[in-house]
Order: structure tokens, then sequence, then C-alpha cells
């Protein structure tokens, strides 16, 4: 019990200073959580919760920036929860078997979504440069990408934030702080209707949960102090390390069964 307690809070730690520097907190905090022997998908819904508070006081934090945005929140957040929602909702639908089988794959997708994510969204900002003047169906598009980014954070937390940041690229967005403020508000609207219907289908395992969200908010706390003499490339290396070893544990484990 107390090996469990310490290594989940060191997981959360971790996660949670990863989080704030370079993103990818999900690489060890969702494996931390299956690896104390919680099943898959409440592992799942349990990272979502864990990860949540951070989102919110993110949010928080960069509120000047996301009322710039004003008139358009109201569209962002009413589809941001419907497919968070929706995602939840399929998570649950899952067969754990079918669950555990597809998580090296939405490992695998994170990982590379998080190695490549940069020039992902220098590519897209590009494109939207050439495109301010999109029609109503480049708009209409963009909701459904939207959408598709909320169902996708809703069933499978890790690589989130990326995902949302590739969104706002195409959308037009180009000034950092907007997209990490607007980055957040999306995922802590996914992330708390999901947990409403996690806690409704009683998913959520509270204890060690709790134990994670205590470590993740004590790692955000501590990375925001210190952020600026930390070397964010060779952070960002290790999370690449990192989601790569997790990506091939997983996929060794459940497709050869040796680990």
């Amino acid at each position: 019990m107390l090996f469990e307690l310490v290594f989940l809070l060191l997981a959360g730690f971790f996660g949670g200073v990863l989080n704030s520097i370079a993103g990818g907190g999900s690489f060890i905090t969702f494996p931390a959580l299956i690896f104390v022997g919680i099943p898959p998908i409440m592992a799942n819904a349990t990272n979502t919760f864990a990860s949540c508070a951070g989102y919110i006081s993110g949010t928080y934090a960069f509120r000047k920036e996301i009322s710039d945005h004003k008139d358009e929140l109201l569209l962002i957040i009413i589809i941001s929860l419907i497919g968070g929602f929706f995602g939840a909702w399929l998570l649950l639908q899952t067969p754990e078997a079918v669950f555990r089988e597809a998580i090296p794959w939405l490992m695998l997708f994170a990982s590379v979504l998080f190695i490549f994510g940069g020039k992902i969204n220098s590519g897209l900002k590009k494109i939207s440069s050439h495109h301010q003047h999109a029609s109503s169906i480049g708009g209409a598009l963009l909701l459904i990408m939207l959408f598709g980014v909320s169902t996708y954070g809703g069933f499978f937390n890790a690589g989130l934030g990326i995902i949302i940041l590739s969104y706002l690229a195409l959308a037009g967005h180009t000034n950092i702080n907007t997209m990490n403020g607007l980055k957040l508000l999306v995922s802590s609207t996914v992330s708390l209707f999901a947990i409403g219907l996690f806690i409704y289908n009683d998913v959520i395992v509270w204890y060690q949960g709790t134990i994670v969200l205590s470590g993740t908010l004590a790692g955000g706390y501590v990375a925001a102090q210190v952020s600026r003499q930390l070397p964010q490339q060779q952070v960002r290396r290790f999370v690449i390390f990192a989601s790569i070893a997790t990506t091939v544990y997983f996929f060794v484990d459940i497709y050869t069964g040796l680990l």
C-alpha cells in the first residue's frame, strides 16, 4: 500500500512537471495506473480525472488571452462538451479486451503527434496563412475537426494537447499564448463532461486517482517555479524517450505476453 501511494504520487508529480513544461504527462500517469493493477478503461477514466485540475488551473491562468476571443468561445465550448461526452460514451461501449489491444496503437498515435507536433503545427500555420478568408465550407470542416478532436479527448486523454494545437493552427491562430489558453479551455471542457459520464458509470478509481491528482498539482506548481532553469529541449527528449519506451512496452506486453 505504501509503495503504491509513493509510486503514484511520484508518477503524478513527474506527469505534472512534464505537462507544465513540455506536455506528455499522460505517458507517465496512464501506464502508472495500469501498473498498479487498475483495468485499462478505468485507468484511462481515472487519468482523465487526475489531469483535469491542471487543465482548469491553466485555463484560469490564460483567462485574459481567452477572453480576447469571446465571440467564438460559446461555439467552441458547446462542440467540445458534445465531443468529449461522445468520446467518453464510446470508451464505455468498448469491450475491455478491445481497448486493451488498442492501447499500444493509441500510445503510438499520441507519441507520433508529440514528436512531430511542432512540424505539423508549422505546416498548418502556413496553410492557414494562405487561407485567411476561408469559405463557409472551410469553417464547417473546422467545426467537424474540433468535434473529432474532442471525441478523441473523451476517449483517450494522451496527446490531446498536441491535437488541439494542430486544430488551432489550422483555424488560423498564431499567438502561442492564445493557443495555449484555448487548448486548455477545450481540454477542460472535454475532460469535465467526460468525467461526469465516468462518474455516472462508476469507472473512476478515486483513491488512486486522487493520489495522482495531488502529485500532478505539486509537479505543476514546482515546474512553474523552476521552468526557466530547466533545459526544455532535454525535458522534451525525455518525454519522447518515455513515450517510445511505454509504447514498445505495451506492444510487447499485449501482443506477445512476454512482460
